[in-house]
């Protein structure tokens, strides 16, 4: 364990990376890649607790915006994420890895009901534990989840997988000169609106002092760069680290 950073950290994934190209659902081979990274440094001994959004499948801000009840269009959001759970658990244990699914809204026949006790007991034991159905509230993203799971399991640090290389003074889709930060307090990202997570993921983060790394999940080996300390992505930080 001597060459990693990170021992501990919960992998926040959103539902949109596990659809790569297809546009909508879950593509097999997406979701098979990003268990062989996992199983590369759980193999190691790095525990690694996963929390999933479910945007590839339903948005309930968008369901929301379309007329639909914002309550009732977040659970439906929640049970996305559940359907997205068990895709990467399939996933982990073609490749090897016990991996335990615990959601927040209880379904006994298909994953655990999250406590946090147990949660902690899979980790120790090298299982990947895969946090679903958010909070089990509505009003509240997996952004947030993942920020209190984080704090609850006693993570080391949240890595926020995205499809760019870090986070930036202004989108870089959009303006070439964009300048991206190595580091960055989470005082900036909510004064400047730098979107790494929602406003009140970052500021329980902040609360805490519950470091952020965010890098490009697409680029082959990042998880392990991250967790062995290579300078990868962007870390957010409070001011005096």
């Amino acid at each position: 364990m001597a060459e990693y950073v990170y021992n501990r950290v919960l992998l926040k994934l959103s539902g949109e990376a596990l659809m790569g190209d297809a546009g909508y659902g879950i593509d097999p081979k997406v979701v098979d890649d990003i268990a062989k990274e996992v199983a590369d440094v759980v193999h190691d001994g790095v525990q690694v607790a996963i929390t999933v959004g479910g945007g590839n499948i339903f948005r309930g801000l968008a369901g929301s915006a379309g007329g639909m009840d914002r309550a009732q269009a977040d659970y439906i959001g929640m049970l996305a994420t559940v359907m997205n759970a068990l895709a990467l658990q399939d996933a982990f244990e073609k490749n090897d890895v016990p991996t335990r699914v615990m959601s927040a809204i209880e379904m006994r026949e298909v994953c655990e009901p999250y406590i946090r006790r147990r949660a902690i007991r899979h980790l120790e034991k090298g299982r990947v534990t895969i946090f679903a159905g958010g909070t089990g509230n509505p009003y509240f993203t997996t952004d947030t989840t993942a920020a209190l799971r984080a704090l609850e399991i006693d993570a080391e640090a949240i890595l926020k997988a995205t499809k760019v290389d870090g986070v930036y003074d202004k989108d870089p889709v959009k303006y070439p000169d964009a300048q991206k930060y190595d580091e960055v307090s989470y005082l900036d990202v909510i004064a400047k609106e730098l979107r790494v997570m929602d406003t009140t993921a970052t500021a329980l983060a902040k609360d805490n002092n519950m470091p952020i790394v965010v890098f490009n999940l697409t680029h082959n080996g990042n998880i392990k760069n991250v967790l062995q300390g290579k300078k990868v992505g962007t870390t957010v930080m409070g001011e005096d680290k």
